[in-house]
């Protein structure tokens, strides 16, 4: 495997040992109500995900078998959205996790992080080739269901609000939302009100402000912009926890500089 860039902004505070990380977990998984791991090797994957060493977490997660699928599939995705620079390689990696995601499924259909990192692998493949593109493939009808199915098995993953009410807007943005409603099934209310419900799900998430922010400027333009810079600005002021919360933070804090 080839060697994955490191995390900019390590700190000793995302080191979690495994009485720490047991004593934050329920905190630091209030998105993806992913249970504390049982096994010691991916419990280890685990804090090495959390303090950023994110290729060592995939790999780890990988060697571990069934149990360490969910943190070697969410080390993938958190690098490849944020940190690989090679454009080519980031979707292959999206690529690789949604195939071994989609085989998770079969084996452990009631667990609803192997359909929440399907639907992220594949959606941000999808923005990767272009929205449109991927609609035409058929990937969005994928999307859509997959998160549905982590909202059914897990109502409280926040994460899978959050991607569900991305897909509504971005649905909505490139094709209308006449034909986003009758081939897709996207709504403008029910997107907002899906980006509402993970913020209470999970009322420390920077990434549920942003991409709430992301999807009132899809759907309403202009006059979303002041909303969307003050929801911009409550993610850059969240305290982030470990390294993923820390790469949120810093793009919420980018987009703000760059505006």
């Amino acid at each position: 495997m080839a060697k994955w860039s490191a995390f900019p902004y390590p700190e000793a505070k995302y080191e979690y040992t495994p009485a720490t990380l047991k004593k934050h977990w329920a905190r630091l998984h209030r998105g993806d109500c992913e249970p504390f791991p049982k096994d010691e090797a991916v419990l280890a994957a685990w804090m090495a995900f959390h303090a950023g060493r994110f290729q060592q977490a995939s790999e780890a997660g990988l060697a571990a078998g069934a149990a360490g699928a969910d943190v070697a599939a969410k080390a993938t995705n958190i690098y490849a959205n944020y940190l690989e620079k090679s454009e080519k390689r980031k979707l292959e990696l999206f690529q690789q996790v949604a195939a071994r995601c989609e085989a998770q499924q079969a084996g452990d259909p009631k667990n609803a992080n192997a359909f929440y990192l399907y639907a992220y692998s594949l959606g941000r493949y999808s923005q990767g080739i272009s929205v449109t593109k991927a609609l035409a493939q058929g990937l969005g009808g994928k999307v859509r269901d997959a998160l549905k199915k982590a909202i059914e098995l897990q109502p409280r993953h926040a994460d899978a609000h959050i991607a569900l009410g991305a897909f509504h807007a971005e649905v909505i943005d490139k094709v209308g939302a006449m034909i986003g409603g009758v081939t897709y099934g996207a709504k403008r209310d029910e997107g907002l009100r899906l980006f509402r419900k993970a913020i209470e799900l999970n009322p420390d998430s920077a990434i549920a402000r942003i991409e709430y922010a992301n999807g009132l400027v899809l759907l309403d333009g202009k006059k979303a912009l002041a909303e969307a810079e003050k929801l911009y600005a409550e993610a850059a002021a969240c305290e982030p926890m470990d390294a993923m919360e820390r790469l949120d933070v810093e793009t919420a804090r980018s987009e703000i500089d760059d505006a």
